[in-house]
């Protein structure tokens, strides 16, 4: 069975604009479970980054709780928070923030070493999950600037892996790729949940929408809808009828 490793309670996060109060998110109460493929849809506007953000420990809310397991880390300290993104996220962007003066194995070993100082046991897990995401040698070892853009964020994919996070959190992870490189990207995000990683993702697109197995609809700072789609089977037309009926239903 699975268990509960994100939980919130009236999550709220507003700013204030000119004097005027903007509220981002109201009062949210959310679980995540274990090996979730977890899937944020909904209009610009709608608060799903900023949902994301809290969740990860990138952003304190204005009200509320979000706790990881045991541990409520709204109320963390700036630098036990960084501590704990390390410990137990990583982070996968639209944009993938490599270091360009660094080869894509002394970005992941870099990323590494702010846990560990064992920089022989991480260049070899780094390398094991190059393997994985389909990176040879021969990619690993250039820089960024040398790689497309599929394999640049499958780079960022293993730098997000490389301290073994709870939660990999995606924000428009294939929003800068073409078609045949996100489906790429994703593969490699669906391949990962289904060995047990949960997974956390922010989109605008259908096709990575489906590859989730919980999706989470939100309008005006607020979860309209849920949908439960299962664990995703390749060419599966009813789980694409389901999800385009609920997102109609939504009003996506």
């Amino acid at each position: 069975m699975s268990q509960v490793i994100i939980t919130t309670d009236k999550l709220s996060k507003s700013f204030s604009t000119g004097g005027v109060q903007q509220h981002i998110l109201k009062n949210l109460d959310l679980e995540i479970l274990s090996g979730d493929f977890t899937v944020i849809m909904g209009s610009s506007g709608a608060g799903k980054s900023t949902l994301m953000y809290a969740l990860s420990g990138m952003d304190k809310p204005t009200l509320g709780s979000v706790t990881y397991f045991d541990q409520e880390i709204a109320k963390l300290s700036n630098d036990k928070l960084a501590v704990f993104r390390r410990l137990n996220c990583g982070f996968v962007f639209q944009q993938m923030f490599l270091l360009d003066n660094m080869s894509i194995l002394d970005n992941v070993i870099a990323a590494g070493l702010l846990v560990s100082n064992d920089r022989k046991a991480i260049a070899a897990r780094a390398k094991d999950l190059f393997a994985q995401v389909g990176l040879t040698e021969m990619i690993w070892r250039k820089f960024p600037s040398q790689l497309s853009g599929g394999e640049a964020q499958r780079a960022a994919i293993v730098r997000a892996l490389i301290n073994q996070p709870k939660v990999v959190f995606a924000d428009e992870p294939t929003g800068a790729l073409n078609s045949a490189a996100g489906k790429v990207v994703l593969d490699v995000l669906t391949d990962l949940n289904s060995k047990g990683q949960s997974i956390i993702m922010v989109t605008h697109d259908l096709k990575s929408a489906r590859r989730g197995n919980r999706i989470l609809y939100m309008r005006d700072g607020v979860i309209h809808g849920i949908c439960n789609l299962g664990k995703y089977v390749s060419g599966d037309r009813e789980r694409h009828g389901k999800l385009q009926a609920f997102l109609t239903e939504m009003g996506w």
